[in-house]
């Protein structure tokens, strides 16, 4: 079969980068968002909990951070699990199976009767929650055509703030009027999601096609094909000849060769140290209100509720922006922004708790854009072949990350919060120096084009 054959590998990409923005596109957002919204949600589930655990159980600062951590770990485990579920057996069998995962097991976290119970339950639900986000990212990515792909990709990732919004938002009432366990109800409803996901959606053309299966890479596209053309009510312009591909297997190389290493380890850190300051402080933020501040329980709920709400604000802005802005320079001024504001707060001796949410707040705002835009920029570095094993490998270190984020605060915590604030402000100015002087630019250019 010629490289130009249908369901050929350069005949998929050129028939993806003909494709306008259509009502099928935004559906495959939609469908596909739902998953990701709970995903966030029920990361974010156990910050919501905690104030009320943390008194009714007796747990310690230590303990508080090993609960957060263990749901990290899960999460390491499963990107990448489920990363290499996807390069072996598509995007669809890995999105279903990380979804059913994640929502059962936020039902049995619901049942938790102490502290070890749920300590296990959530480390099995992380499996599932670590393996459904960068498998989506990439498998949105790959429907994608170069032009304005920023945009596209990020306003389905804005589900994922949305979910750590109404995660804060919801916990709010639900946690004080009907008990922390229907958190983690709510958690499940995805379940049903990943019943249906496989008739709702076609597998990623793209993997098809690299994997060799033509044929159904051919019937994947015809069908978005038609519906694009079905929605926009006119046929669809002719492709046009694209960047060649290689018809190779996957190999390390695509992660640490000549032509990778460096994005390789320069998104590792980009991962890294966005979620370390993220879940790091984040996470903690309604406890330290609680226990250290002594605030209410409502207080301190709506304070990170404020806080997760200006995130979501910022994820929108660079959503419609970083398409022109670009992204190694956003990257690299929000993690200074980011630093500036911590390391502010660390020169204040004894801070008040508006102190913290004002300048956390303000730190937040510019990590949440990273936090998101790291998930359009890692899936851009990498071929097709190896892109879900790429994204999933960087993700482990997201996990890695908020594993030993939360876990040092609660070490930390004792000498100070305001020597915890510093300690974040560093890693955030490192991150900044590293990705202003070695991260690729890809904006506006084809996946294939960046990543042969």
């Amino acid at each position: 079969m010629s490289a130009t054959s249908p369901g050929s590998a350069d005949n998929v990409v050129a028939r993806i980068e003909r494709l306008p923005t259509s009502w099928w596109h935004v559906k495959t957002r939609i469908i596909v968002g739902v998953a990701t919204f709970f995903d966030a949600f029920d990361a974010l589930a156990i910050a919501t909990v905690l104030p009320v655990l943390v008194p009714l159980w007796k747990l310690t600062p230590p303990q508080i951070g090993l609960l957060i951590s263990a749901g990290f770990l899960g999460q390491l485990i499963g990107a990448l699990l489920f990363g290499w579920i996807a390069e072996r057996f598509g995007r669809m069998p890995a999105m279903i199976w990380s979804i059913a995962l994640f929502a059962v097991m936020s039902l049995v976290c619901a049942f938790a009767w102490d502290y070890n119970s749920l300590l296990v339950f959530r480390l099995i639900q992380g499996i599932g929650l670590g393996g459904e986000v960068p498998v989506a990212a990439v498998y949105i990515s790959e429907l994608t055509r170069a032009q304005h792909r920023g945009r596209f990709v990020l306003l389905y990732e804005l589900v994922f703030p949305i979910g750590l919004t109404a995660a804060s938002l919801l916990g709010l009432w639900i946690v004080p009027h009907l008990g922390w366990q229907w958190m983690f109800y709510i958690g499940a409803l995805p379940a049903i999601l990943a019943l249906v996901l496989r008739t709702l959606l076609p597998e990623s053309p793209r993997w098809l096609a690299g994997r060799g299966r033509t044929a159904e890479a051919e019937q994947a596209l015809s069908l978005i094909e038609r519906e694009t053309e079905k929605s926009l009510g006119q046929p669809l312009p002719p492709p046009k000849p694209g960047t060649a591909t290689r018809g190779q297997r996957a190999s390390l190389a695509d992660l640490f060769g000549e032509l990778y290493l460096r994005r390789t380890l320069v998104v590792w850190v980009i991962w890294f140290s966005a979620y370390f300051v993220n879940y790091g402080l984040a996470i903690w933020l309604p406890t330290i209100y609680r226990t250290v501040f002594k605030l209410p329980l409502d207080v301190s709920l709506r304070y990170g509720l404020i806080t997760q709400a200006v995130g979501l604000l910022g994820t929108l802005i660079c959503a419609l922006t970083i398409d022109y802005v670009g992204r190694r320079l956003w990257f690299a001024v929000a993690f200074a922004c980011t630093a500036a504001s911590l390391a502010l707060l660390s020169l204040t001796a004894q801070p008040t708790a508006e102190q913290v949410l004002t300048h956390m707040t303000i730190a937040y705002f510019f990590v949440s854009t990273i936090n998101i835009g790291v998930y359009l920029y890692t899936p851009e570095l990498y071929p097709t072949r190896a892109r879900a094993l790429g994204v999933g490998t960087a993700t482990a270190w997201l996990r890695f990350a908020s594993m030993i984020g939360p876990t040092a605060v609660g070490y930390m915590i004792a000498g100070g919060i305001s020597s915890v604030f510093l300690w974040f402000s560093v890693v955030a100015a490192i991150a900044a120096v590293i990705t202003a002087a070695f991260a690729v630019e890809t904006k506006g250019r084809v996946l294939e084009e960046v990543s042969p």
